[in-house]
């Protein structure tokens, strides 16, 4: 069984997956686009800017920066 200490860093080290993983899913439907899942997501007759996967992947990876800039700014110059 791992110890707890192990299980952090394996923690940590997910939370420094997830933004890269968001910025490279809004990169993928950019490029590649589905009409589908587009259409669906502005069904709700309000356009905004934050409707639609791309903003919402860019917001989710923007969300989730905080682990790489508390290593950022722990890191030594």
């Amino acid at each position: 069984m791992p110890s707890a200490g192990g299980r952090l860093r394996a923690a940590d080290w997910l939370s420094l997956a997830a933004a890269p993983t968001f910025a490279l899913m809004a990169s993928v439907t950019a490029l590649l686009g589905d009409a589908r899942a587009s259409a669906i997501c502005s069904q709700t007759g309000m356009p905004s800017l934050l409707s639609g996967m791309i903003p919402m992947y860019l917001l989710m990876a923007a969300f989730h920066l905080s682990p790489w800039l508390r290593r950022a700014a722990s890191s030594p110059r």
